[in-house]
């Protein structure tokens, strides 16, 4: 029986993560201080809580002593509204750690992997822009992105498998999935929504859309590819190489370890693969269902937690292991990812920080201003700006959507901006940014699912994240000149 490679958070990538949002916990708590309190009245519309765009006013500063910056990662699992998710967001980082341990040492991921290597082992590259394809296209089209939480320690296990690093697995999952959700064919949490709220023909503009899709996928295929090829040719040019050296023996180690197993110990890897298979259905279904049906979206997290436990404990007991060696498996698994808890909490605290402060609708309603005076293609880049800043601070695209559509909608009415390209500047800024972001859930958690600090993923996809504000400031500039609409 091969031993178990966990996820574990080293300590270098937990110690720099930490220091850089604790860094931003505080600027947020210096914000709160030098920026007045403002608020807009929320008011309902069809079961939906939206801002009335001409009811700023200005509120009495709440009086938050200094301690409480630092107390806020603690209070974010109590006092926030967003308290519920937070908490299911911490199992869901536990379970998937123990769960990962105990199918890795089953041989399940193996296993699988192997058969992979073997379809595509002569297409290399090919492999990399199908696995990128299907989470662009799952983000853009069903706006999967919490979800990659759950695939992307897979993926990560295939790049160390093809002989690349971990990087890599989270270029063709995570970056992948975020670029669909930006580019939003039809998601329906940011241009669905947005659309709806502006008085537009839901996923109306999709072929321009779809134009921006295909280029920003040829985009994403020539990074990574050319990235492969670059550590393909030395190793050591991997901008990980010394921290994800023991994982990868460790994977190698375990891959060989059931290369050639006895006929009963491949009879129970076979029996564990089946049922992680049937887990992992369970999985992209509820997946599907999250994404198709709104009601059903507060489940999904809670329920890929679950399954995801399921998975990992029912693979151990169908792959041979006894009950203490199932437990003992998963406990050291999840262990490994446990210091990732603080980081969620701390990342999760920025925002209640500036929400506690009263000063988010300020700075909109002060930005609505500069938007108010400005030319049609100046108004279509400060929108983008715009939402690239809220983003920092709210990551949910429906909240963002909630707080700002109809606040731009009649500013690009008298800007003489088409809806429509308002919109395509909301979801820019909404999604690109996710992965850039220290502040984003997702991104912390991905990162401390692998041995990839933030430092050297924003090293990686800094030039990346460059190119693609310039394509999309060009592509904006496009929409406006062409009268992208008509609406």
């Amino acid at each position: 029986m091969p031993q178990s490679a966990e996820i574990r958070i080293g300590k270098k990538t937990f110690i720099t993560t930490a220091i850089i949002i604790l860094c931003l916990m505080i600027l947020s708590g210096v914000l709160t201080e030098v920026i007045p309190s403002g608020s807009y009245e929320r008011i309902e519309v069809e079961g939906k809580s939206l801002v009335d765009p001409q009811s700023y006013h200005l509120v009495e500063k709440p009086e938050i002593p200094v301690y409480r910056w630092f107390t806020a990662p603690v209070e974010v699992l109590y006092a926030s509204e967003n308290a519920p998710v937070v908490i299911v967001i911490c199992l869901l980082i536990l379970f998937i750690g123990g769960g990962f341990a105990v199918l890795n040492r089953v041989g399940v991921f193996s296993a699988i992997i192997t058969r992979i290597v073997d379809r595509f082992g002569g297409n290399r590259y090919l492999l990399i822009c199908l696995v990128a394809l299907v989470f662009m296209f799952f983000g853009s089209t069903l706006g999967m992105f919490e979800e990659v939480v759950a695939l992307a320690p897979l993926v990560v296990i295939l790049a160390y498998t093809m002989g690349w690093d971990a990087l890599l697995g989270l270029g063709m999952s995570l970056l992948a999935i975020c670029f669909g959700f930006s580019v939003a064919i039809s998601n329906p949490y940011s241009v669905g929504l947005s659309q709806r709220m502006a008085g537009l023909p839901v996923f109306s503009g999709a072929p321009f859309r779809l134009l921006i899709f295909a280029l920003l996928y040829a985009l994403l295929c020539l990074f990574l590819i050319r990235y492969a090829r670059k550590i393909e040719q030395n190793r050591r040019r991997s901008l990980i190489y010394e921290e994800d050296r023991e994982m990868q023996e460790k994977f190698h180690r375990s891959a060989g370890a059931v290369a050639q197993p006895a006929v009963p110990e491949q009879k129970r890897i076979d029996r564990a693969v089946i049922w992680f298979l049937c887990c992992f259905g369970a999985i992209l279904a509820v997946i599907a269902a999250a994404n198709l049906f709104p009601a059903f979206s507060d489940f999904s997290l809670p329920g890929i937690a679950l399954l995801y436990l399921i998975a990992g404990v029912g693979a151990g007991f169908w792959g041979g292991l006894r009950g203490r060696e199932v437990a003992g498996t998963f406990l050291r698994g999840l262990g490994g990812v446990a210091p990732g808890i603080l980081l969620i909490l701390m990342a999760m605290s920025v925002s209640y920080i500036i929400e506690r402060g009263g000063v988010m609708d300020t700075v909109v309603h002060y930005a609505a201003g500069l938007i108010a005076g400005a030319s049609t293609y100046v108004a279509a880049y400060l929108m983008y700006a715009l939402v690239l800043a809220v983003n920092f601070f709210i990551g949910s695209a429906s909240a963002k959507a909630a707080l700002l559509i109809p606040i731009l909608t009649p500013l690009a009415d008298l800007a003489g901006l088409a809806r429509q390209t308002m919109v395509l500047a909301f979801c820019f800024g909404d999604g690109f940014s996710n992965v850039f972001y220290p502040t984003n859930g997702v991104l912390l958690i991905c990162l401390g699912l692998t041995t990839v600090s933030y430092p050297k993923w924003f090293r990686w996809i800094g030039s990346l994240q460059l190119l693609v504000l310039i394509i999309t400031a060009l592509m904006l500039t496009a929409a406006v000149w062409f009268g992208y609409g008509p609406f």
